[in-house]
């Protein structure tokens, strides 16, 4: 851990807890703050507070009170998930308190540089490639951040060999001020968490701080397929990257004659990627231009991406039974990330599908349900998928209770040579308590059918 006085015997108030909020405190008590920690859970039900309550820290539980203004903090450490509109959030800025994310106290004490990745889709997909690669070649890599490992934790104990890659949402770039990442990418932007940002520009410029400190010795990776990370380039100082799956970029990651190259070099073929998709195609392109900067040798990433299936929960390949293979999609809560699946597939697809009714329609499902031959429904929005899936001419459509009823009923219409596709375009949170729990369910429902 480096060496910083930044925070000796400042007034610091970590906002919201959770996993982040617990360790930024008690790094930040290690190097000698005078930490103050709030959370909306009563400390009778807060374990966590409790925990740093017997380290010495303040704790003040149960609320957010305004007051705790008055006692004089010059830095808030905010949990990325409280939105700036937060009473106590507006009122340090309005009095010039900075607020930060953990994500930039990380920054602070880290040895080792970092290898940065945001983006509204492929962002987990991406960062977890660039760590199988460099693992795979011995370049002693770090994961942390939106994945689910906290940065500051990580990079306490990280070291000037090692090398941190990141995953970053939008709520935590917003949080940083020195943060600089020596390679930075960002996969793609969609309209996405519009509740919690005033406007797309909003979450635009939230998405481009990933890069706002970089200079000329610093790589931008950036998809140049798109218009909106293509503006996010002209305004960076570092070395331009970009990858297409489209169009020859000399200086960067793209496709031609059935492989990926990397500036004039054929790195892997496309027929030995494992990942299905094009959506897929992007983030190993992403993750091909990252790798090799970081001078990680072919055979390295060939390995890696002719044996990776996926991360879990998004396009996961599970299993492949009687000629139908099963992928777990999880993660796709909303109908975006659903057509993203959909599209990786040009084999016929048995579509599992629905969930939490958040008041949309799916017709915008309608032109990537080309190949599938069979719906089944669950939960709260089972209805309006299947108006949309009969009046696109879909036969077969059945509504069942749950998730791993929706297995058996599947394969029972199924042949060989179909996809079962779980991909929901729905939250979980009418019958599961999260996405992951209703993935690990379809996994579960799959293996019984061995």
């Amino acid at each position: 851990m480096k060496e910083t006085t930044s925070y000796l015997r400042k007034k610091i108030l970590v906002l919201g807890l959770a996993k982040s909020g617990v360790i930024a405190a008690s790094l930040l008590h290690k190097l000698g703050a005078f930490v103050t920690v709030n959370d909306m859970k009563p400390l009778s039900e807060n374990p966590e507070a409790q925990g740093l309550l017997e380290q010495g820290i303040k704790v003040v539980c149960g609320s957010h009170p305004i007051e705790l203004l008055d006692e004089g903090f010059e830095l808030i450490v905010k949990n990325p998930g409280i939105p700036y509109r937060n009473p106590l959030v507006k009122g340090a800025i309005e009095r010039g308190i900075p607020v930060i994310t953990e994500v930039e106290l990380a920054y602070q004490v880290s040895e080792a540089p970092f290898v940065a990745i945001t983006g509204t889709n492929g962002k987990t997909t991406t960062t977890t490639l660039i760590f199988e690669i460099l693992k795979e070649d011995g370049k002693l890599p770090l994961i942390a951040g939106n994945i689910g490992t906290v940065a500051s934790g990580v990079a306490e104990n990280a070291t000037s060999d090692e090398t941190i890659v990141i995953e970053l949402s939008s709520f935590q770039l917003m949080g940083i001020e020195m943060f600089k990442p020596e390679i930075a990418v960002v996969t793609n932007i969609y309209d996405a968490h519009l509740d919690y940002h005033d406007s797309k520009q909003e979450y635009i410029e939230a998405k481009a701080a990933v890069m706002k400190n970089q200079i000329g010795s610093d790589y931008f990776i950036y998809n140049a397929n798109q218009e909106e990370t293509m503006n996010m380039a002209k305004n960076s100082m570092a070395e331009l990257v970009p990858f297409s799956t489209t169009t020859k970029h000399e200086n960067g990651a793209y496709i031609e004659d059935n492989a990926v190259y990397f500036r004039e070099e054929r790195v892997v073929n496309v027929s030995d990627i494992r990942l299905p998709g094009k959506h897929n195609l992007e983030n190993v392109l992403a993750a091909v231009a990252a790798v090799k900067l970081k001078n990680v040798k072919n055979e390295a990433i060939q390995h890696v991406l002719s044996t990776f299936q996926g991360v879990t929960h998004r396009t996961q390949y599970v299993a492949t039974i009687e000629g139908r293979m099963f992928y777990n999609d999880s993660k796709a809560t909303n109908i975006l990330a659903a057509s993203m699946a959909l599209s990786s597939f040009d084999i016929p697809v048995i579509l599992l599908a629905g969930g939490l009714d958040r008041g949309n329609e799916f017709d915008e499902l309608k032109p990537y349900l080309k190949h599938v031959k069979a719906v089944i429904t669950f939960g709260e929005a089972a209805a309006k998928i299947e108006r949309v899936a009969r009046e696109v001419g879909i036969s077969i459509v059945k509504r069942v209770d749950n998730v791993e009823k929706a297995v058996p009923a599947a394969y029972e219409i199924s042949e060989a040579g179909d996809c079962i596709l779980l991909s929901p375009a729905c939250a979980s949170w009418d019958q599961y308590k999260s996405f992951e729990v209703r993935g690990d369910m379809f996994m579960e429902a799959v293996h019984k059918l061995k």
